[in-house]
């Protein structure tokens, strides 16, 4: 049996930050920032609002729906690259908040991040280590953001995601995965020396472009399937003009894709798993739907799975 998603929950902050406040203090305009990323709000968390309060919000959501309490879980895995502290990490801080002492423990994979916790779980499922296992794509990014920079401020944004990974029912659940990553172009994204964001946007668009398109289609062969038995697509919610470069490299219909960068940024680790919930709460994607799950980011790093959504 396949390992799959039974529970989601998400989780972002209150506070709205929109491009016309960003107008007042960068030299940037509404016009010039939705052109180029289709992005008009994200939120932001605030000053006492940690990455481990978002997680926490989420991954009760997410086993609530699931129907399970924390003392089944049996590892918490977290992805995020702004962690409240280099340690202890986001995991231990969910495993302490629940009172448990299951495995935990974080991934550094930047916007990949949730992609490869769900790949990771799978193994642990399907080889009977654990029964429920909890992920978590959580991001404070506006505490890695460098305010002045107006070709980075203007993009990201906080918010986390969570799914509880179990065994579902025959032929659902992650058919097919692909995990990569090519550590020559992590000088086009990183965190410098002042603790900020630094990106090489023309580099990490080039790169972007080719490998989300080519994960998806990878997966998808992977698991036997071709690109029209595609039913919806999730990309990392990164810039809608990659998102739509993915989206064309499958051949599906503009009504067939997440698009949620428009009211949440780039949210990293966050963003696939808030789309998958917002899609499904919208009813666009359905009981044995065909789904990709794509993304991309530092590292440089990529990752993509192909599932059945259901239990």
């Amino acid at each position: 049996m396949n390992a799959g998603i039974i529970g989601l929950g998400k989780y972002v902050p209150e506070k709205v930050l929109t491009n016309e406040d960003l107008e007042k203090v960068l030299d940037t305009s509404d016009e010039w920032i939705r052109s180029r990323t289709g992005i008009q709000e994200r939120h932001i968390a605030a000053a006492d609002e940690n990455t481990s309060h978002m997680a926490i919000h989420a991954a009760e959501q997410a086993m609530k729906n699931a129907g399970i309490t924390p003392d089944q879980l049996g590892l918490i895995l977290v992805a995020t690259v702004s962690p409240d502290r280099a340690f202890p990490s986001v995991s231990c801080q969910i495993n302490e908040h629940f009172g448990v002492q299951c495995a935990a423990m974080d991934i550094s994979a930047a916007c990949s991040g949730f992609i490869y916790g769900l790949v990771t779980a799978k193994q642990f499922v399907e080889n009977n280590s654990y029964e429920y296992i909890l992920v978590v794509g959580v991001e404070k990014l506006s505490k890695i953001t460098d305010w002045e920079d107006r070709n980075t401020a203007v993009l990201f944004g906080d918010g986390a995601c969570a799914a509880i990974v179990s065994k579902v029912s025959e032929g659902r659940g992650i058919l097919s995965y692909e995990l990569g990553a090519d550590g020559s172009g992590g000088k086009h994204l990183y965190l410098n020396d002042n603790q900020h964001i630094f990106m090489n946007g023309r580099e990490v668009f080039k790169f972007a472009v080719r490998q989300m398109g080519e994960s998806a289609v990878s997966v998808l062969e992977k698991a036997g399937l071709q690109k029209e038995d595609c039913d919806f697509l999730i990309p990392h919610q990164a810039n809608i003009r990659i998102m739509e470069a993915a989206r064309e490299r499958l051949g599906l219909p503009e009504e067939k894709m997440s698009k949620t960068v428009h009211k949440y940024g780039n949210t990293s680790a966050a963003s696939i798993g808030i789309s998958l919930i917002e899609e499904l709460e919208q009813g666009k994607v359905k009981e044995d739907d065909i789904l990709v799950l794509v993304g991309f980011g530092g590292g440089l790093t990529w990752g993509a799975v192909a599932l059945k959504w259901g239990k």
